[in-house]
């Protein structure tokens, strides 16, 4: 059964992660709060974030650094064993590299001990009471996490929560008084500006790098295999960012952070002038949603698009739709979801994207700032150009369910809260294999509760709490409404026959 059942499938492997996103994210700090009390977010200063003339680069660098440094913790992984065996022990930071990292040497696979951390990262603390950001990829598959603040304290954090779409996680210890950073506005932060990165590198803890902000809005295609809708408007540095960075804090001059350093691309996998943080914006509009709903707000416009800032792909899509659209600035909408917003404001293939509210949409990456963290139900004014013609419109963003509203995780269907998707197996298949059942695995989320106990894409689901499934319906049967421990049969790629369990609340 073994030998067969590795032919069944391909083996996935959850750590490396890359991609590109549809709809992105945000002009956040500008909307409604609607009377919310997200009071743990102080306002940043004013003051501008270039050095000032009055002071020399160091003095102001030795201002931001003891701002920044005791708000900045270490993040330890712990994982059981199962899911030590699916990574390396090495930062998880190490699986993010960019299109031009594929030839960079990667650490032999082995278990990692049972008192050691499977990966490590940073994290900032954002508010006096404990609740810390970090990546996603860092807090990925644990059941443990550890905090070390700068001081040494330590403590275990709960998850709060994540979203794969931005790679950010939201944790909190119990805590009171502790140091925090401030949120800047991202919007304006400038190319040349003066930043500092903080974290903890290659095991150096409390490491703090400058440099400068090399471009904004930075695509890099590298958040996609953990999210079918991920969202990449990434402020790029030459600040030295090393594996353990992660996660940490880049901030301006004032010690106001300005994004959370989360990738970097490289040859050998380390630092090469080239690192990538979230924008504090769309950070903060995640660790927002994730406080008050329990999990993130996402509209979408529901456009399928090209990048007419991309010369290859515009001509990839030439040679491969038979058409001649000409590369310039904009997006190019090749196709409209039904039932969205963009279907009911009018938008038609070959329209052209050129601004969304106030802001002028170069390329992919634009459009990805100024609508993909905006939640379902809020209205944006599009201007498109169709034959020439220059149009405006009001858009209500929706879900991918077509719906308005927020959502908490009590409206989450059962594939929603376990994090993955199911297919059913041919009844050829179950005979030729010796099954007699099974669903494939399908669409599992990173750090979801399907991939913390072991299970990835292409994986077997044999029995749910002992009942055999078939379907999706059969999931969804004997988890809807079910609160408590979940016990999962399955097999993996080399045909081993495993029994794990995690908790639904």
């Amino acid at each position: 059964m073994k030998n067969t059942l590795k032919k069944l499938m391909p083996f996935a492997l959850t750590g490396v992660i890359s991609g590109a996103t549809v709809f992105g994210a945000s002009q956040y700090l500008s909307s409604n709060n609607n009377g919310e009390d997200f009071s743990y977010f102080t306002t940043a200063s004013k003051k501008s974030a270039f050095v000032g003339m009055g002071s020399t680069v160091g003095d102001d660098f030795v201002k931001a650094s003891k701002t920044t440094v005791p708000a900045v913790v270490t993040i330890k992984n712990y994982q059981d064993r199962a899911a030590s065996q699916r990574m390396p022990e090495t930062d998880m930071f190490d699986f993010f590299f960019g299109p031009q990292g594929g030839n960079q040497q990667r650490p032999q696979q082995r278990q990692t001990p049972k008192n050691m951390p499977s990966g490590m990262g940073s994290g900032v603390i954002i508010s006096p009471d404990g609740y810390i950001i970090s990546n996603n990829h860092v807090i990925a598959g644990a059941n443990k996490l550890e905090v070390v603040l700068s001081n040494k304290k330590t403590y275990i954090a709960n998850l709060i929560g994540t979203d794969p779409n931005t790679d950010i996680a939201l944790l909190k210890i119990e805590e009171k008084g502790l140091p925090y950073l401030n949120f800047a506005n991202s919007d304006l932060t400038e190319v040349g500006q003066w930043v500092l990165a903080v974290g903890n590198p290659l095991g150096l803890n409390s490491t703090v790098t400058a440099g400068i902000i090399s471009a904004k809005g930075r695509s890099i295609d590298i958040l996609s295999q953990q999210s079918r809708t991920p969202i990449e408007s990434f402020i790029q540095t030459d600040a030295a960012i090393n594996p353990g960075n992660s996660g940490g804090a880049l901030v301006n001059v004032n010690g106001d952070l300005i994004g959370i350093n989360t990738a970097i691309q490289s040859k050998t996998g380390y630092y090469e002038g080239y690192g990538f943080a979230v924008p504090s914006n769309l950070a903060r509009k995640i660790v927002e949603d994730i406080k008050k709903f329990g999990l993130v707000q996402r509209g979408f416009l529901g456009v399928g698009s090209l990048d007419l800032s991309n010369e290859m792909q515009v001509a990839a899509y030439n040679q491969r739709e038979k058409k001649n659209v000409k590369a310039g600035d904009g997006i190019y909408v090749t196709e409209i979801t039904k039932k969205s917003g963009a279907e009911d404001a009018g938008i038609q293939p070959g329209d052209i994207i050129t601004k969304i509210d106030n802001t002028d949409i170069s390329g992919f990456s634009d459009l990805s700032l100024a609508i993909g963290s905006r939640r379902p139900g809020d209205k944006v004014a599009v201007t498109y150009t169709r034959n020439g013609k220059v149009n405006n419109v009001n858009v209500t963003l929706k879900d991918l369910k077509g719906g308005t509203s927020s959502r908490s995780k009590d409206d989450l269907t059962v594939t929603e809260k376990i994090g993955s998707e199911f297919e059913p197996l041919s009844e050829r298949v179950k005979t030729d294999y010796g099954l007699e059942s099974g669903v494939i695995a399908k669409n599992v989320t990173e750090g979801s509760e399907m991939d913390k106990i072991g299970v990835v894409d292409n994986y077997i689901v044999m029995e749910i709490n002992g009942k055999p499934v078939n379907s999706q319906k059969d999931v969804e049967k004997i988890l809807n409404g079910y609160k408590g421990n979940v016990q999962v049969k399955y097999v993996d790629a080399y045909g081993r026959i495993t029994t794990r369990g995690f908790k639904l609340q």
